[in-house]
């Protein structure tokens, strides 16, 4: 027998406070979605204005070390300057990896409510460490049909000390196994700008990285909910590992309105993985690469899990348009701001599409 929820103050502190989750929700019986989740219509995923077609945007970057690589860059710089998410295959990170993250995460949200919520906010052993539920439950008007498990990393010390203990050692492994990979992409796009980084910035571009492990319930009425609302990354690139279930949309382009919008869908891939454009990388360019709009979708059917690292730069980092780049086109679109600025905008209001990118405009 599901609990009964007598008013939205029940439903947030046992599903937020508490740390049930969503998962606990489910759990608990419910067969109807409840009103704190319904979206208002406009944010709801309407899948006639969707479509499915991906297919030339898969590449193999194993052919950047090879006579194929101009070829590879214009593929990769293409797809960034679009529709700002493009999948990858052959890179480096070991495909049993990749399989055994996705059981590590349902082994973490498949443990009872007591042994994730020692990680909620304010009660976790380490602030590297974050259990929850939604993005930020306390200014969204609806909350999202996702819990989730943040892992900063520092060094694999802490890592290995404070991480759960059901994900930890994959987790790791999966970051520092697709680091070579993050650093050969976003060395590719700077290249393609005609612009040159040393090594040093470079890292300093992705030198905050932090592994999710996301979980999206099986849902009783997915046409009234979402994983995630539509929004943008802050960070400089996001790599993300999908299940077989799919269910992530990215929105093909800027200047359409509401309504009229259309979604694609990301199609699962064995053996691939997802890469998406920041909004910093989209500040660096000066506008001309596009961090990607995207949001997920609930299923009835069962649960779903992904694996994004977000790579992003170090807070003290200034991020601003590439100096050459504002010479070349005459003006900068955004101003600088240290990151932490940025990300600490980022965090404090709910998904709203690209919005975030309004605290740099100019």
């Amino acid at each position: 027998m599901s609990p009964s929820f007598n008013d939205d103050n029940s439903l947030f502190n046992f599903v937020v406070k508490e740390g049930n989750g969503v998962k606990g929700l489910v759990d608990s019986g419910v067969t109807v979605v409840p009103d704190r989740y319904i979206q208002p219509p406009h944010h709801r995923i309407n899948k006639q204005h969707t479509t499915e077609s991906l297919e030339n945007l898969t590449i193999d970057i194993s052919e950047l070390n090879g006579p194929k690589h101009d070829q590879v860059v214009k593929a990769i710089a293409h797809a960034a300057e679009t529709l700002g998410f493009f999948q990858v295959v052959n890179h480096g990170v070991p495909l049993e990896l990749l399989e055994s993250l996705k059981v590590a995460a349902h082994q973490f949200f498949n443990q009872p409510a007591e042994k994730k919520a020692v990680y909620l906010e304010g009660l976790s052993p380490s602030h590297m460490v974050k259990y929850g539920t939604s993005f930020v439950p306390e200014k969204e008007k609806a909350l999202e049909w996702k819990d989730y498990v943040s892992m900063i990393y520092s060094n694999d010390v802490d890592a290995l000390k404070y991480w759960p203990n059901e994900c930890r050692k994959v987790a790791l492994e999966y970051l520092k196994t697709s680091n070579e990979m993050v650093k050969k992409l976003l060395q590719a796009l700077i290249s393609n700008l005609g612009v040159k980084l040393d090594d040093s910035r470079l890292d300093e571009l992705t030198g905050l990285k932090m592994v999710n492990m996301n979980f999206y319930p099986a849902c009783p009425n997915p046409e009234l909910t979402v994983g995630v609302g539509r929004h943008s990354d802050m960070g400089t690139l996001t790599v993300l590992l999908q299940d077989g279930i799919g269910g992530l949309y990215v929105k093909k382009a800027e200047e359409l309105s509401p309504g009229n919008e259309e979604w694609i869908e990301i199609p699962p891939i064995h053996d691939a993985l997802v890469i998406n454009i920041g909004d910093t990388l989209q500040i660096l360019s000066n506008g001309r690469y596009k961090s990607a709009e995207h949001r997920v979708r609930t299923t009835s059917i069962e649960s779903r899990v992904s694996v994004p690292i977000f790579n992003a730069p170090l807070p003290v980092a200034k991020i601003g348009p590439l100096a050459e780049l504002v010479t070349r086109d005459g003006v900068a679109r955004y101003k600088e701001v240290v990151f932490e600025e940025y990300m600490n905008n980022f965090f404090g209001k709910s998904h709203d599409g690209k919005k975030s990118l309004d605290f740099v405009a100019i």
